[in-house]
């Protein structure tokens, strides 16, 4: 299976996330999901893999959802998700799915539980933040600072 990623360029989780996978050694496909949003059906599939529900798979900043109202509990999973699809900014990002899983990854690292290759080498977060060393392993947040 290869490895995908939903992503959106702008945002600095989204690039990590991306970042972390090709330090796996894997050329994942990207795609844009701003540019190209999933059908229905693919979104369904992948709330479901991720096995959230589908209000956690709403991002509020940037997007419209204060203007929609979306805090209001009436409405049901189908509205929300006939939402997302036709305002995209509103899919929280990056989803990755691997033959290891599916995950929103927020935070970045938690790709890493996914990946089905080990890093390669030292990674750093765009704000230099080192999230594995230079023997690939992950090191945890309280021994980076």
């Amino acid at each position: 299976m290869t490895t995908t990623i939903y992503h959106n360029p702008n945002c600095g989780t989204s690039r990590n996330v991306l970042a972390l996978i090709r330090n796996s050694g894997e050329e994942p496909e990207v795609i844009e999901y701003l540019d190209t949003p999933p059908s229905r059906e693919r979104l369904v599939d992948l709330i479901a893999a991720m096995g959230i529900p589908v209000r956690n798979l709403l991002r509020r900043k940037g997007t419209p959802y204060d203007d929609l109202g979306l805090d209001d509990p009436k409405f049901s999973n189908d509205e929300l998700i006939d939402l997302m699809l036709a305002h995209p900014i509103l899919i929280n990002r990056p989803i990755v799915e691997t033959s290891l899983g599916t995950r929103l990854c927020r935070p970045s690292e938690a790709v890493l539980e996914i990946l089905p290759n080990p890093q390669q080498g030292e990674f750093r977060k765009e704000d230099g933040e080192l999230v594995v060393d230079a023997n690939g392993r992950r090191v945890n947040e309280s021994a980076a600072r």
